[in-house]
């Protein structure tokens, strides 16, 4: 299966869950064009009082589709969008890309893999028990984030559901994702 981009989503306020629209446009170095999270600088609310200006590593969040159906067959029903997440992905393991990763969405934006997202409280608003069913434990006990990636934006560009994605992984050694 090709990589391909199935949803776009952005909100000019800091709500939760953003609605999905034709198409967006990503900004280098800022992140959605129009969307409350974009800037050089920390603009999470919950994260701008604990790092203050901080570069901007969550400028783009990143949810595969795969994790919507995994959460349907535990009884949630999600849409692109809910999470929060700007881009809804398929064909793509984003929990498995390394640190530095780039993805190129449609034909001209490049983003650069910062991170997970770690999934927060908020996740229980929009459906009881969505936190917990975003976690999982591995046999060894390593903690599991399945709430997507967050991403900077390298080169700016339109981007739009079925744009394809190409996967540039950095030079070895790869370093696995932490949450951002």
């Amino acid at each position: 299966m090709s990589a391909v981009v199935k949803a776009v989503s952005r909100s000019a306020e800091h709500t939760f869950s953003k609605p999905n629209e034709a198409r967006i446009t990503l900004l280098a170095g800022r992140g959605v064009e129009g969307d409350a999270h974009a800037g050089a600088t920390v603009k999470h609310l919950s994260r701008i009082l604990k790092f203050g200006n901080a570069p901007n590593l969550r400028q783009v969040h990143l949810i595969h589709e795969e994790l919507f159906e995994e959460l349907r067959a535990a009884g949630f029903a999600l849409s692109p969008g809910q999470m929060g997440e700007n881009v809804t992905t398929r064909g793509v393991d984003l929990l498995k890309l390394p640190k530095g990763a780039r993805l190129h969405l449609g034909e001209e934006a490049v983003i650069e893999i910062t991170g997970l997202r770690n999934p927060c409280r908020q996740l229980n608003k929009l459906q009881p028990g969505l936190m917990a069913a975003t976690l999982a434990r591995h046999v060894a006990g390593n903690l599991e984030r399945k709430a997507g990636v967050m991403a900077i934006v390298l080169a700016g560009g339109e981007v739009k559901n079925g744009d394809p994605i190409r996967i540039e992984l950095p030079e070895g050694p790869h370093q696995p994702l932490a949450p951002v």
